[in-house]
């Protein structure tokens, strides 16, 4: 059985993600794959069940609960050896588990120190998940990195935009020797990955889905904001599938325009509820309707501040996940590091 652990210095890298798609490979490869995300602290975090445990669970098909996946280990208490405790019980009958955790800024960070020891004492080869967020894809806390010693087996830089892809591919690669930072992929960003579910968004806007409710799950993939021009109503929300529209309560006739093109969900600002045939039109098309109070720009700031705490949570993404994993992964290079036949 082996151990690799997934980390990342920062949030909402995509570490989970890189955790999913490496989980699957594997599963598909018919490995036995099991998830551990240790928490260090005296208290549960805000929430309750961790929600990327949930997924995960999910995702492997796993039978452990979520809280013997997800345990919580006091700080006060030998943590190594209650991880490594917890750690042997979800590992039994596993091919391999895939460890989910965070690393600090600097070498010296407890932070950085706690996760050391975790990789050290449950002998896990560690996975660095980087996100691409400058114009140069210089790795900044490689001195941090180089603390895993003989464990680190590579860095993965995500969410770098397709235009930039071969660029940064060079120039990273051409940075970093391979006894300095293997790097063990590129990933590209891809918008499908970053899309919200209908329900998603009405938590986001505060708003009310008034129709199909039983759509919430599905994804959205772009955003419209009805058009303050002549342009044709028709026009405008054509140019964009999948997506979900942004109308003030006093435009039915955008409302409905937008109905007629490929839309989601309808996003209706204000207090009053659509018309007789606007609700109509998307019953018969089954597109959902989300009613707020917030206004139009405040609606769009919350779907930003969504999109940029963007986390991978819907196993309908899986399918797009796997297929760019597979083209910019090096999943031999993982097989090797790991000591399994590829």
């Amino acid at each position: 059985m082996v151990a690799l652990y997934v980390v990342s210095a920062e949030g909402a890298v995509g570490k989970t993600m890189v955790c999913a798609g490496i989980g699957r490979h594997f599963l598909d490869e018919g490995k036995k794959v099991g998830f551990f995300k240790p928490i260090i602290s005296d208290k549960r975090p805000e929430g309750g069940n961790d929600s990327d445990t949930a997924f995960m669970k999910q995702v492997l098909a796993l039978s452990e609960s979520s809280d013997s996946l997800c345990p919580l280990i006091s700080s006060k208490e030998a943590p190594t050896d209650k991880i490594k405790e917890a750690y042997a019980r979800v590992s039994q009958g596993k091919d391999m588990v895939i460890i989910e955790g965070t690393c600090g800024q600097s070498p010296d960070d407890n932070l950085s120190k706690a996760s050391y020891q975790i990789a050290e004492a449950l002998n896990a080869r560690v996975i660095i998940v980087e996100g691409y967020a400058n114009q140069s894809p210089t790795v900044k806390l490689i001195n941090t990195y180089k603390g895993f010693g003989e464990n680190l087996l590579g860095l993965v830089l995500n969410k770098v935009p397709g235009s930039q892809l071969m660029r940064v591919c060079e120039e990273i690669t051409s940075t970093f020797s391979e006894s300095e930072l293997p790097i063990l992929g590129v990933l590209p960003e891809d918008r499908s990955l970053l899309s919200l579910t209908i329900g998603e968004l009405a938590d986001y806007v505060q708003g009310e889905i008034l129709n199909n409710a039983e759509k919430s799950a599905e994804l959205v993939e772009n955003f419209m904001v009805e058009s303050m021009y002549v342009d044709s109503g028709l026009e405008y929300f054509g140019r964009k599938a999948n997506k979900a529209v942004v109308v003030r309560d006093n435009r039915p006739d955008a409302q409905l325009a937008a109905l007629e093109t490929p839309t989601k969900c309808i996003i209706i600002s204000g207090t009053t509820p659509p018309i007789y045939s606007v609700r109509y039109r998307a019953e018969h098309k089954g597109t959902p309707i989300i009613l707020t109070e917030s206004n139009p720009d405040s609606i769009i700031q919350s779907i930003e501040n969504a999109l940029d705490k963007g986390r991978f949570n819907q196993e309908k993404k899986l399918p797009k996940l796997s297929e760019i994993m597979e083209q910019h992964l090096s999943f031999p290079a993982i097989y090797k590091g790991l000591g399994l036949a590829g």
